[in-house]
């Protein structure tokens, strides 16, 4: 299905900047103080009938041990390792998925070839395989350290969730050189001085992070290259990771690079709305420098951006954001933060009866709770996307995903992150079989800087990890209100990087 240009047609179409870089706006709002009306409900989703001790399920039914680990609260100065009473944030809590019980039923998903939990990787020999931080005789722990407690209680749960559901796949069937692997949980808190301590504690404890989701990932950056672990993150959100010689991304992203297909497309299919358009983003965090770079960005592809500001994280009354809007007859609105305050903007919106041909917004409203909260006001939002549809029963590896998934915690909706979660702790596994005895840190660090079109079998859009450097190819998909569809042609839309400056 194609979008045919016009300009009279009302599209109410949310763009989801799924490249990464838009990531950082949405992500930098994950700090802010929330109206709790909002984020009610939005806790994680452990269970913790266990006295003191969170459970889960294997795919076999039986329960997976979570032992509580060690919490680390910065701001009474403990040190990681330390044990601390209560359920302090940043503790961390160890999951091993046993390796008994049946796959979950995913359709035709293979146990050999690319889908298969190693990769069909040729294993390197075993010969000379030697212990170190986080591998013992039995077991290589990697550790995950996502926003689950703060503002936004579970905001980037699905991250954690999804490294806890490949990390259940794997065991079910495989192993590495005869270690299973053991999933070590931290809580970054939507906080920079929490994710350090987590990645204080993931240095000690664990031989690599897989699949990690934080709005204020800065923190760990230094702590994490000057450990030397190797660190593949969902999503990277500030300069100070990229920068970080250990630290990737299954999503890799480069702040100062923006790309062009997306906005080109809306261009070409919506010219009048692109002439007038309106970038808001929360103001807080990294959000108004990178809001710059999109800026720049887009209007170099060709929009004429005619309102720019920032909203306050504290702000809930959106009445004269629109009204600046009417007065400058915007026809094409992005805006990029969490989809509590889109609900509200878009809320304020329909009250006012402005209604501009296009409504844009980034990936974090490809969700079925913002879906929940939006109701009809979705109705026609437009997502731009790199990755592959939640319901694509074609696609293997989302078949495996949500299976894995509703395994490790049943019920869960799938998530953007959770996507590259899972993608992030397939590429470990999938290099970490490749050097068998040869594995170590450093050189599973220089195995990453060799990835270059990274795709987990198709679950997303190529990836340069090694190189770091943003995605440039998404696809367009539209809420009819009763589903998201493809609107774009092809599987994705790929065009150039554009150069921000940032």
């Amino acid at each position: 299905m194609s979008v045919t240009p016009t300009s009279t047609s009302r599209f109410r179409g949310t763009a989801v900047l799924v490249g990464g870089v838009c990531l950082a706006l949405a992500l930098a709002a994950c700090g802010s103080q929330l109206d709790p009306d909002d984020v009610r409900g939005v806790g994680a989703t452990t269970d913790t009938s266990a006295v003191g001790q969170p459970t889960t399920t294997d795919p076999g039914g039986a329960p997976v041990a979570v032992d509580d680990g060690t919490a680390v609260d910065p701001s009474a100065g403990e040190v990681p390792g330390t044990d601390t009473s209560g359920d302090q944030p940043g503790a961390g809590d160890d999951v091993t998925a046993p390796d008994s019980g049946d796959a979950p039923d995913t359709g035709d998903a293979p146990d050999t070839g690319d889908n298969a939990a190693d990769g069909g990787a040729e294993a390197g020999t075993c010969d000379g395989f030697a212990n170190g931080p986080g591998i013992t005789d039995s077991e290589i722990t990697v550790a995950n350290a996502s926003d689950i407690s703060g503002p936004v209680p579970g905001i980037f749960e699905s991250a954690r969730l999804g490294a806890r559901a490949y990390v259940a796949y794997f065991n079910s069937t495989s192993d590495i050189c005869g270690r299973k692997l053991k999933l070590l949980e931290l809580d970054s808190r939507a906080d920079a001085g929490a994710d350090q301590q987590a990645y204080a504690k993931a240095c000690s404890d664990s031989f690599a992070v897989v699949g990690s989701m934080s709005a204020f990932d800065s923190g760990g950056a230094n702590t994490a290259a000057a450990c030397g672990i190797p660190d593949i993150r969902s999503t990277t959100v500030n300069p100070e990771r990229v920068k970080c010689g250990t630290c990737f991304a299954a999503q890799a992203v480069n702040p100062g690079l923006v790309p062009s297909a997306w906005p080109s497309y809306m261009v070409k299919t919506h010219k009048v709305a692109t002439d007038s358009a309106a970038l808001l983003y929360i103001n807080a965090g990294a959000a108004p420098i990178n809001a710059a770079a999109f800026k720049s960005g887009y209007t170099k592809s060709g929009w004429n951006i005619k309102y720019f500001t920032g909203i306050d994280v504290a702000e809930f009354n959106f009445t004269s954001y629109v009204q600046q809007m009417k007065d400058k007859g915007i026809k094409l609105v992005y805006y990029i933060g969490p989809f509590q305050n889109t609900v509200k903007l878009q809320q304020a919106m329909a009250q006012q009866g402005f209604e501009p041909d296009v409504y844009v917004q980034d990936s974090t409203i490809y969700d079925n709770d913002y879906l929940s909260q939006a109701g009809d006001l979705a109705k026609d939002d437009f997502v731009y996307t790199n990755i592959a549809l939640f319901d694509d029963t074609s696609n293997k590896e989302m078949q495996l995903y949500r299976a894995w998934l509703d395994q490790v915690s049943p019920g869960a909706n799938p998530n953007f992150y959770g996507v590259f979660a899972w993608s992030a702790a397939r590429l470990f596994v999938e290099q970490a079989t490749k050097l068998g005895g040869k594995l170590t840190r450093a050189t599973l660090v220089d195995a990453l800087k060799k990835v270059t079109n990274w795709t987990a079998n198709d679950l997303h859009a190529p990836q340069d990890v090694g190189g770091k450097t943003t995605g440039k190819c998404h696809a367009v998909i539209q809420y009819t209100g009763s589903a998201w569809k493809k609107v774009s042609p092809g599987d994705y839309l790929c065009g150039s990087l554009v150069s921000t400056g940032s």
